[in-house]
């Protein structure tokens, strides 16, 4: 007996461990996996405190850096951007409770998961409303298997009919200029040059079926030492990015 009642004390400091985490933690994780450790990112345990929210009363999010500009992901919206301002990336790191409150103002209390925790624990599927993380991802693997990219950024457009927007992979190489789409990954898509500058006029392009109400370019950034990227064409602009939820 006295052998049982030690066992059984001991289950409070064993079981945390394996119990499954959150949906919402997982899915961070999965997003931070397909950043890379080359792109400054944090996992972040959120409280809300507004009942009425879209978002639930605790979540896990994804705080990273793209182009400048520190961007939110959840699996509940996708990304949208966090940065309030240009050029003062290290401040805005170092407190992102204004921040975060602009998206929510129920956001009233937010931690950093420690970093063995934001780890992904299994290499999975990409999370749910990641296409931007998709298509910085495929970015990357396509830096990896040595393709001569001259120039990348990635493209977001939005159709009417849907809630949040969606983010196609764009870049140049000497062999002309092409688009991936996360969701369909093996595909590569030559677009012509007449279609390069304009994102809109790309996007109808690529998807001459959809009415497109919308379209802005996101810089891509790359690792130190990797592929010179391109630096954005027109500045985003936080309205823009939160007339609907996403990209996602």
């Amino acid at each position: 007996m006295p052998r049982l009642t030690r066992i059984l004390s001991l289950l409070p400091f064993i079981l945390p461990g394996f119990l499954p985490a959150s949906p919402s933690l997982d899915h961070a994780r999965q997003a931070r996996a397909l950043l890379g450790d080359a792109t400054w990112s944090r996992v972040v345990r959120i409280e809300n405190a507004n009942r009425s929210s879209v978002y639930p009363s605790e979540l896990y999010a994804l705080v990273f850096e793209l182009g400048g500009l520190l961007w939110f992901y959840t699996d509940a919206d996708g990304t949208q951007s966090l940065s309030l301002h240009r050029h003062r990336l290290a401040a805005e790191k170092a407190n992102l409770a204004p921040l975060l409150q602009a998206i929510e103002p129920g956001f009233v209390v937010h931690e950093i998961v420690p970093e063995e925790q934001a780890r992904p624990l299994v290499v999975a599927e990409a999370p749910p409303n990641a296409c931007l993380l998709e298509s910085h991802a495929l970015l990357r693997r396509r830096q990896a298997e040595g393709e001569p990219i001259l120039h990348a950024r990635l493209l977001s457009y939005y159709i009417p009919q849907r809630r949040a927007g969606h983010t196609v992979l764009y870049y140049e190489t000497p062999r002309g200029a092409f688009v991936i789409d996360p969701d369909r990954p093996r595909k590569r898509v030559h677009v012509r040059k007449a279609a390069h500058d304009d994102p809109r006029t790309l996007a109808e392009a690529i998807r001459p079926r959809l009415q497109i109400s919308g379209a802005r370019w996101i810089p891509a950034s790359a690792a130190p030492g990797e592929t010179r990227l391109a630096t954005a064409g027109s500045p985003l602009k936080r309205a823009w990015l939160q007339q609907e939820r996403g990209p996602d």
